[in-house]
């Protein structure tokens, strides 16, 4: 007769967890002891550690060429701006340059006139510039001929003449002739409205005094 012995259940399992732990424990310190051995752990460590050291680096570098790039824009922006100032004051300075010479040329016609009793009044350089469909800008200079003569007082008007609607068409500011008073010149400078579907041909500045009759007249064509 054989007697066989068996554990309960509850203890049979309770050895089985405890032979798997200690077996897991034992890989897990195996692995552990061959990473150490071979170094592979530190050698991680380092790794990191030195490419850690270089993303801050280039961190550095990028913060740094960033700026040297921001500072280089707003030397080129301010570069830039001084620029185009320069150049609209040279735009500025060269109209004066202009001008003077215009004065020049009106005090040599005047010193000339001088003394010879000449009190005939005159325009003188009339210029149209159209910048825009219906405007029209006009400039242009009364002229005495004698400075040491009266002063002149009247009136001028400008007017437009051309085509509207294949029609013949012709335009005077509404405000009709505007005074002036002349000694020796004076010059005149105005921007005239018109309907922007007419053909300006013509633009004429005429000059009365106080009783109406004509002393002075050029007309331009376009």
């Amino acid at each position: 007769m054989t007697i066989s012995r068996r554990l309960p259940w509850p203890l049979r399992w309770a050895g089985i967890a405890l032979m798997l732990g200690l077996s897991a424990a034992l890989a897990l310190w195996t692995f552990e002891f061959g990473k150490t051995i071979a170094g592979l752990d530190r050698d991680s460590h380092e790794r990191i550690a030195e490419l850690e050291t270089q993303v801050e680096r280039l961190r550095q570098e990028r913060d740094k060429a960033q700026a040297v790039a921001n500072t280089a824009e707003s030397l080129l922006t301010t570069e830039r701006t001084t620029q185009s100032k320069l150049a609209e004051k040279v735009s500025q300075l060269e109209a004066t340059n202009v001008k003077l010479k215009e004065d020049l040329s009106v005090f040599e016609r005047l010193l000339q006139g001088a003394g010879k009793g000449v009190a005939a009044l005159s325009v003188k350089d009339l210029q149209v510039d159209a910048p825009q469909p219906g405007r029209l800008h006009y400039q242009f200079m009364l002229l005495l001929g004698n400075r040491n003569g009266p002063a002149f007082s009247g009136r001028y008007e400008v007017t437009l003449s051309g085509t509207l609607g294949g029609k013949p068409w012709k335009l005077s500011p509404p405000a009709g002739r505007q005074p002036v008073q002349v000694k020796p010149y004076q010059r005149f400078s105005v921007d005239l409205e018109y309907p922007a579907q007419a053909v300006v041909k013509t633009v004429q500045v005429s000059v009365t005094d106080p009783g109406g009759t004509v002393r002075a007249t050029e007309t331009l064509s376009l």
